[in-house]
């Protein structure tokens, strides 16, 4: 049974001669363990389809269904809770808190979950400590690198142990280097945790971890191809590839 599915979903911004279709009649599912790459060009409707299956975005049609269950009806109040419980999101901007700690930044799904400050502070210590960040808990996102604020925004994403994981150009502000170790990562958190990662993203590289590839154009699903996780993924005896270093 797909954990994910999307079912002719449909979203159009304005009205008359602006109006404009971004995403039309799109369909797809998404299993625990898979990782699902939608590629296409500025303005085919990749984010928009990304954030509709997050619940950020309400589609003007179609529906979303999360385990079986129809999310396409629930009230606001319900999606926030489905999406603090059930869903990790990672953004290319890090969207980091910057009056706050690494550690702090990690904590607050958790603080918004209902842990105490206490119980939250040593969970997000953990995550950032198998992260390799276990001596940056105290500096701000100022201090941090590009590769360390993804890896905080990673932290967060995994905090309240959600069973989808939703990147929107996870490795865009990232050197190859980095942008490697942190596509290995999602490799880990599919293959060894069994959680779904759905990403966007322009970086030509990902097709190498992806499972699946799905290419949008004009807001339509144009095409679905394998990826080469198989050839990559370490769990699966897979060499590191020369094109993240090139």
């Amino acid at each position: 049974m797909s954990f994910l599915e999307a079912k002719r979903l449909n979203k159009v911004f304005g009205s008359g001669h602006t109006k404009v279709m971004a995403v039309n009649n799109v369909s797809l599912s998404v299993e625990t363990g898979d990782i699902v790459l939608i590629m296409g060009p500025s303005g085919s409707g990749k984010t928009t389809l990304l954030s509709m299956i997050g619940s950020l975005m309400r589609p003007n049609s179609g529906e979303v269904f999360i385990e079986n269950k129809n999310i396409s009806n629930l009230s606001n109040r319900e999606l926030a809770n489905l999406r603090l419980h059930q869903f990790g999101f990672m953004f290319q901007s890090f969207n980091l808190l910057s009056a706050l700690t690494a550690q702090q930044n990690a904590a607050v799904p958790l603080i918004t979950a209902g842990l105490s400050k206490k119980e939250a502070m040593i969970k997000a210590k953990e995550l950032l400590e198998r992260l390799h960040l276990g001596n940056r808990l105290n500096n701000l996102p100022s201090d941090l690198s590009g590769g360390e604020k993804q890896r905080v925004a990673v932290a967060r994403a995994l905090s309240n142990n959600p069973k989808l994981i939703l990147a929107d150009e996870p490795t865009a502000n990232l050197d190859s280097k980095t942008g490697h170790e942190v596509m290995q990562l999602m490799c880990e958190i599919a293959c060894v945790e069994g959680r779904a990662v759905v990403i966007v993203s322009h970086d030509q590289r990902l097709r190498e971890v992806a499972k699946r590839v799905i290419t949008i154009e004009d807001g339509r699903l144009i095409k679905e191809e394998k990826g080469g996780h198989d050839n990559t993924c370490p769990m699966k005896g897979g060499k590191h590839n020369a094109a993240w270093t090139s």
